[in-house]
């Protein structure tokens, strides 16, 4: 079974001496990668335990997140917009407010 990889990384396989078998997927499949792709490193994230660790694994969920704003032909700062007017309307994170 295989998995979303960054751009890169067959590139990386490749300086190791080993050949990738890749292929580019179809929308529909990509979309669908993509999806399981932010669960993953949500995951991920959810599963670090250090400071450092949570941080790569942030910047692993930001990237994802990039493509997935790209996907719907936004940007991040539309992505950042849309943040900003939900925090006017409902509020941040930032508070610790747990709803029993």
């Amino acid at each position: 079974m295989g998995k979303l990889v960054r751009d890169r990384i067959p590139d990386i396989i490749r300086a190791e001496g080993r050949e990738p078998e890749t292929r580019i997927l179809a929308d529909d499949e990509y979309v669908a990668a993509l999806l399981a792709k932010v669960v993953e490193e949500a995951g991920e994230l959810h599963d670090a335990t250090t400071a450092e660790d949570r941080l790569a694994e942030a910047a692993d969920v930001y990237e994802v997140l990039l493509a997935v704003a790209e996907l719907c032909g936004a940007s991040i700062e539309d992505v950042v917009r849309q943040a900003d007017a939900k925090r006017q309307q409902r509020g941040g994170f930032g508070g610790g407010v747990w709803l029993e």
